[in-house]
């Protein structure tokens, strides 16, 4: 083997990113439970949450690493961190800062599907219990 090939820490050997090098990363408020975003990740991304306790995320669109509330101020402070039962997504416990969505909104999951059609919600999904 070659001196320069790093081996994987055995946390990152157990996820299982996709062809793209990505993997799921769904993010929880650790105070109420709720689903504030899903977003992608890939090895470098993950391994500086994990180090440093900042939501990192990779951008699918621009193609680059991005620290959540980096510019807008509405940072994710990790608390913990889970892998599912096939090691392909994760749920990251948070302390967030302000509102989760680029729109402005506490999650980005503030549309719910009624009468036919999608409606604006101010509140997020039911909560997720620990």
């Amino acid at each position: 083997m070659s001196a320069n090939k790093k081996i994987a820490p055995a946390w990152l050997r157990d996820v299982k990113f996709d062809a793209k090098g990505l993997v799921t990363a769904v993010a929880v408020d650790h105070g109420d439970g709720s689903v504030l975003m899903v977003a992608h990740m890939n090895a470098e991304s993950l391994r500086r949450t994990l180090e440093t306790g900042r939501m990192t995320y990779w951008s699918r669109s621009r193609k680059t690493l991005w620290v959540k509330g980096e510019t807008s101020g509405h940072a994710q402070r990790l608390v913990s961190a889970h892998l599912d039962c096939d090691g392909d997504a994760l749920v990251f416990r948070v302390e967030q800062k302000g509102p989760a969505c680029h729109e402005g909104t506490r999650s980005c999951f503030s549309r719910k599907f009624e009468d036919g059609g999608w409606v604006r919600n101010s509140s997020p999904p039911t909560p997720l219990r620990a």
